[in-house]
């Protein structure tokens, strides 16, 4: 289960594109708590703060609860905005929760038992992984960090669907209609003639454009 993390905030007075920047330029991020049939609640929270839980790597999926004039608020994080040019986070939404609301969120799939997969320790195929993040809905009380899945057994040409994971108890896949895949074993990749005459040609060109620097 995913842990609960805290974050300390204060509310925004004023909002808009120039308040922003202010708070920005102090090292603070503006956010939003909005749901729960409430008025949405403008806030900002430190910079630094925030970097370290997003550092955790599973923020988006973990319970997190807004302290802010001497109030705490239980919260999801739906959406981090990112300065394209930085990398800086610039703007987070936070979705106001219950202790037990049932939610949708984003978990990471982990693989393991690779040695123990026929189709990789002595095929050498590859795992092509279709599905980096599986969509679930589940108690916001129960969130899992991740879904691991074995690759114990597994042969090149394996399909690994969402029906071949088991999903802890309570939790169940967002998309329902289909039984999407997961990840494949798929055949080692094997160079082909066009592939070496390919290669060849670039080889033949950048030493072609060596040999004038080298004169």
């Amino acid at each position: 289960m995913s842990e609960q993390l805290t974050l300390a905030a204060e509310t925004r007075e004023q909002v808009g594109k120039g308040a922003s920047r202010l708070l920005r330029r102090e090292g603070r991020v503006p956010a939003v708590v909005y749901g729960n049939n409430q008025e949405p609640l403008a806030i900002h929270v430190e910079e630094k703060a925030l970097m370290r839980l997003l550092m955790t790597g599973h923020f988006m999926n973990s319970q997190v609860m807004i302290e802010t004039g001497g109030k705490t608020v239980r919260t999801l994080p739906k959406d981090v905005a990112f300065d394209a040019v930085t990398d800086r986070p610039v703007h987070v939404d936070f979705l106001r929760i219950g202790a037990h609301t049932t939610v949708h969120v984003s978990v990471p799939v982990v693989f393991t038992d690779e040695d123990e997969a026929p189709g990789i320790k002595t095929g050498k195929g590859v795992l092509n992984i279709v599905q980096h993040e599986i969509e679930l809905v589940c108690d916001a009380a129960a969130i899992p960090d991740d879904i691991t899945i074995s690759l114990a057994g597994r042969e090149i040409g394996d399909s690994i669907h969402i029906s071949n994971v088991t999903l802890p108890k309570g939790v169940t896949p967002a998309i329902t209609d289909r039984d999407f895949t997961i990840a494949t074993i798929v055949p080692p990749t094997v160079p082909t003639v066009a592939d070496e005459e390919a290669d060849a040609a670039v080889a033949e060109a950048q030493a072609a454009e060596a040999a004038p620097e080298a004169e």
